[in-house]
């Protein structure tokens, strides 16, 4: 296919297209001529190993990219070089300013019945302790409703939070359940007089790796040291406290917060042949927490959107409008990189026809997520059905991405997400072993292909997707 003619199903496209648009997901099936295509980028994108060789390049060469490091922005200007080796197209960095947070050294440590370390990570946005430290009696609490109840007995507390991931349910929602406690605890327990706060990693048992992650702290409330800690040692503490045994805890945390520091977007695109300024947006977000070198969260991602655009090109189908993939800085704390592509962006939302973010690992794929009308519902379900090799044919409302978020909601725009296996996943998140080892090439292999086959469908069927209906509130499930 090239720029000028286009692919051999467009003619056809336009009649099919235009004799089912509306007319729901049991309509004549319009994708027919599109088959071969997809066939073609399945093919080629499952061949071989390219996509996982680059993600283990890039997670070897730029670990822990926090916001304000030196390995961010060496990976943000690697990506854009080899971006443009790869020939995409206008090929840039937008500029973002990003939060800089540091974690320094820390401990935590059992002083009293007797000693014993403490399997601790600061979380992202955290107060430092004093130089010394804070020594203060373990307060464990499994809730906020327990953490009411104690009343005047906080103050002076560290408070545990022992919130248990629920393995039996559907993992984001369980891993919305416990962030509640990452997210908001310390600023609960502040407010009850607690001098620190240890919250119980948001993921299942795991070999005494604690998670980290973001928190925020509440204006009304003081500031105090917060850290996610294990869950054998969350139990631990349970166990002291449910003997009646007084549990003193010994907290050193040198974290802290620098000005913001500049990082940037980084861009490149496929334009389209016929509608150029028409965009269908795929991506993810190059940022990692400082432990881990990010290869499920979100190095996987970026290099999965990234890799479906280069296979298109391979493949000379060059759809009718552009596909911008889009690797958002500061997505673990601070959102900072979506928020700046919106409002850069901001004019030209209402032609962003589709955005599509990965974000949730490169696992098995079950199918898609997606946010918009019935009717764009049934065209994307539409085009699922030819992703039957790779098992991305369903079509849920379990859709997911924080970078994507802010675009989709100021503009109106149907978002998108893969669906995949995630039972793996919150094992390793936010942790060291977020490692390029634990990606299947084959499991990779396949979501860039399915990827790319949507991204390309929606950018060359003649009629965009119906666009969204203004909504009140995000009725996105919890990332």
């Amino acid at each position: 296919m090239n720029r000028r003619t286009g692919g051999a199903a467009a003619a056809a496209i336009i009649v099919i297209l235009a004799s089912s648009a509306g007319s729901g997901p049991h309509a004549q099936d319009w994708t027919g001529p599109y088959r071969s295509a997809t066939e073609r980028i399945i093919a080629e994108a499952t061949s071989g190993r390219a996509a996982w060789n680059r993600l283990a390049e890039f997670t070897d060469m730029f670990p822990a990219r926090l916001s304000g490091t030196d390995n961010l922005q060496k990976a943000i200007a690697w990506a854009a070089d080899q971006m443009k080796r790869d020939g995409l197209e206008n090929v840039r960095v937008d500029k973002v300013m990003v939060p800089h947070w540091v974690r320094g050294t820390e401990s935590a440590e059992i002083v009293q019945p007797y000693p014993g370390q403490i399997a601790m990570a600061a979380l992202g946005g955290s107060v430092g302790t004093p130089a010394n430290g804070i020594e203060a009696e373990a307060l464990v609490v499994k809730n906020y409703d327990e953490l009411e109840a104690q009343g005047p007995k906080v103050k002076g507390k560290i408070v545990v939070y022992n919130a248990v991931y629920d393995t039996t349910i559907d993992p984001l929602i369980a891993y919305h359940e416990g962030t509640q406690y990452r997210g908001a605890g310390a600023s609960r327990a502040a407010k009850l007089g607690a001098v620190g706060a240890l919250v119980r990693s948001v993921g299942p048992i795991a070999h005494r790796m604690p998670h980290t992650g973001g928190m925020r702290y509440a204006a009304d409330a003081p500031q105090i040291p917060v850290a996610a800690i294990s869950g054998e040692d969350a139990d631990k503490l349970q166990r002291l406290q449910d003997r009646g045994t007084r549990t003193i805890v010994r907290l050193k945390m040198e974290a802290h917060t620098l000005p913001d520091a500049e990082s940037g977007n980084v861009i490149g695109e496929l334009r389209g042949r016929e509608k150029p300024d028409e965009i269908v947006l795929i991506g993810g977000h190059i940022d990692s927490w400082d432990l881990a070198s990010g290869a499920m969260d979100d190095g996987g991602g970026i290099i999965a959107t990234w890799e479906a655009v280069r296979v298109l090109k391979k493949l000379n189908l060059v759809p009718r409008r552009t596909i911008r993939v889009v690797l958002f800085t500061n997505e673990e704390n601070g959102t900072k990189g979506g928020q700046g592509y919106r409002d850069q962006y901001r004019d030209t939302l209402s032609k962003h026809v589709l955005v599509l973010e990965s974000d949730n690992g490169m696992l098995p794929l079950k199918g898609w997520g997606f946010n918009g009308t019935d009717k764009a519902r049934a065209v994307v379900t539409q085009i699922a059905g030819l992703l039957g090799s790779l098992g991305g044919t369903t079509v849920t409302d379990h859709y997911d991405g924080s970078d994507v978020q802010a675009a989709s909601r100021a503009g109106n725009i149907p978002w998108i997400s893969p669906e995949v296996d995630m039972r793996p996943y919150f094992f390793i998140h936010h942790t060291p072993a977020d490692t390029v080892d634990k990606v299947n090439p084959a499991d990779m292999a396949r979501c860039v292909a399915a990827i790319a086959s949507m991204a390309y469908v929606v950018a060359d069927m003649p009629e965009p997707l119906e666009r969204n209906k203004p909504a009140p509130s995000d009725q996105r499930r919890g990332q």
